[in-house]
């Protein structure tokens, strides 16, 4: 973090930062937004962000779940403008998340998998957000609570309603 703080040494740790979380940061940011172009973009947000805010970061928290933060604002920030073109669960082509997601260069799963893509995206932005960092990223809930900045047991609650939702997805489909 000296280096960060270190006129001189900035530019360098903050490359070494990029380098370091980029790649995280993706795959957080990919599970929420879910398309490979806009995940890239609000990565770079990420980063334009962060970069800006050097200077007010209090490292109260460490640097990566800062980071994580910023990343998961952004995500949320982009799903709530992009919202009027998500697919809805009234929506009578419930599927066209998941085609559109196997038709996407990018993606590299099977239909199951684009089927919890499109579920995850039903959810409501904290149960997404909750549900991505808990599920695909394996993050405990004590580092979350910092990220989200809210209880375990408030986030123990989102992530069980967004497993009971998803799961009520697929019953839905079978």
């Amino acid at each position: 973090m000296l280096r960060l703080k270190d006129p001189k040494t900035r530019r360098e740790a903050f490359e070494r930062l990029v380098k370091e979380y980029s790649e995280p940061l993706y795959w957080v940011v990919r599970r929420i937004v879910l398309n490979h172009e806009d995940a890239n973009d609000v990565v770079q947000n990420v980063f334009m962000k962060a970069w800006i805010g050097l200077d007010n970061f209090q490292e109260e928290s460490r640097l990566s779940t800062w980071l994580y933060r910023i990343g998961l604002n952004e995500s949320l920030d982009f799903i709530r403008k992009q919202k009027n073109q998500m697919v809805s669960a009234d929506d009578p082509d419930a599927g066209a998340l998941a085609k559109q997601l196997m038709a996407d260069e990018y993606f590299d799963g099977n239909e199951t998998e684009a089927l919890l893509q499109e579920a995850v995206a039903q959810l409501p932005d904290v149960q997404r957000a909750v549900f991505t960092l808990r599920y695909f990223q394996e993050m405990k809930y004590s580092e979350m609570s910092k990220i989200l900045n809210t209880s375990e047991g408030a986030l123990k609650a989102s992530y069980h309603i967004a497993v009971k939702k998803i799961s009520e997805f697929f019953k839905q489909r079978d």
